[in-house]
């Protein structure tokens, strides 16, 4: 089975070696490599002209500055492989990360999406952590309401699921793969495997940094699936699902921005009022 795995990038011809190198070296051989260069003004170009000739699996196109969805969505129109991945370009994966990923679909046939886990890594390559977020199997799209715990980096996707519900929507500048992973939940199974299949870089000027533009996209998009997808959902999921989410966002700003904090603390009450994790959220903002 073939795997099409889709790197966008943009200006980060420091990091796109280690992420190429880290396919190249998988112990899972049939894929191809789709890199699609979004506009960089460095020597990305160049770089990836060696790689060209190294490898026939790499394609490498080229498009205006347009942002990631565009370039993933580019990516996805030429893709011919059974199963998507998506590997950003400052990140990498260890060599079984494809391997493990066709054994969960073959023991799992009746899942479209495999995921797992991130070690985390400093700017340099230093590892930082192992901890991860829990993750979920199955109907997830109840629990993905509360917050986002698919690692796209660590994603494999039958090609079906883009087949029948289409790509990134590109309506935001940030979260695109929280909208897609929505979107996937109103019809797909979703399995966690708990393995560690990338390495995720941390850097001081990344966009999912801001936390306030993070946590404002991730509302209207909550609320664009619950729009889209109106019975896809119990009154009673639709409910604790955006609550979790304001008072997740309430303890975030409880020791930074108190007037936020107050302000997601009210959308929870007016949505769930007997919520226990509401009144646990608003004692910890009150005396924080």
């Amino acid at each position: 089975m073939l795997i099409s795995i889709i790197t966008p990038t943009y200006n980060r011809e420091k990091f796109l070696p280690a992420a190429i190198d880290s396919v190249l070296n998988q112990t899972y051989k049939n894929f191809e490599l789709i890199i699609v260069d979004d506009g960089s003004t460095d020597n990305t170009p160049a770089l990836m002209a060696t790689y060209l000739e190294k490898d026939s699996r790499i394609k490498y196109l080229q498009q205006a500055n347009q942002g990631q969805s565009v370039a993933r969505n580019y990516a996805l129109s030429i893709a011919n492989g059974d199963f998507i991945c998506f590997l950003d370009s400052d990140n990498y994966w260890p060599e079984d990360k494809l391997e493990k990923s066709i054994r969960a679909f073959e023991s799992h046939p009746e899942v479209d999406i495999v995921y797992g886990d991130c070690i985390t890594i400093d700017e340099q390559g230093n590892e930082l952590h192992r901890s991860n977020m829990r993750r979920h199997s199955g109907n997830i799209a109840a629990l993905l309401l509360k917050d986002n715990f698919v690692s796209m980096n660590t994603t494999m996707t039958r090609r079906k699921c883009f087949d029948e519900m289409g790509g990134m929507s590109g309506k935001r500048r940030v979260a695109d793969d929280y909208d897609l992973w929505l979107k996937f939940s109103a019809r797909f199974q979703f399995l966690y495997i708990p393995e560690f299949l990338a390495y995720y870089r941390v850097m001081e000027n990344q966009i999912s940094t801001n936390k306030k533009l993070r946590f404002d996209t991730n509302e209207k998009i909550i609320l664009d699936f619950l729009e889209a997808y109106p019975d896809r959902l119990s009154s009673k999921q639709k409910k604790e699902g955006l609550c979790a989410f304001y008072c997740r966002k309430a303890r975030h700003y409880a020791g930074v921005d108190k007037s936020e904090a107050y302000g997601a603390l009210l959308s929870a009450l007016k949505i769930n009022p007997f919520s226990k994790d509401l009144w646990r959220t608003a004692a910890r903002v009150i005396l924080s």
